[in-house]
């Protein structure tokens, strides 16, 4: 399904405790293994924030950033008790120091 079909978009970004670069390449490459292939997941991207962009409105209080494309609102509630995603949850929440989700609703265009 091309990406322009997506119907929700998902955004999350991480504070982490330990911000190196290796704990943040360790989050972006968890992301990868264990979420891109979760059933609806029409698209999946994430990196880490790039510190030479300090304009006035950028928001810099986040280090890895995950965006998901979904099919449809089924997917996005399937993909939350996915049995690799609540993984993913385990095996990386001890280092979040914050976590803020933004839920989009792309239909609407």
């Amino acid at each position: 399904m091309p990406i322009h079909h997506a119907q929700l978009a998902h955004d999350v970004y991480f504070a982490l405790e330990d911000a190196s670069p290796e704990a943040s390449q360790k989050l972006v490459a968890d992301c990868y293994a264990k979420l891109a292939r979760i059933d609806g997941v029409v698209f999946l991207a994430a990196g880490t924030r790039d510190p030479d962009l300090v304009r006035d409105l950028n928001d810099r209080d986040y280090d890895v950033s995950l965006h998901v494309f979904f099919s449809d609102r089924a997917a996005h509630d399937a993909y939350a008790t996915a049995p690799t995603h609540l993984e993913f949850i385990a095996a990386n929440k001890d280092n979040w120091r914050g976590v803020r989700v933004f839920d989009s609703n792309l239909r609407a265009r």
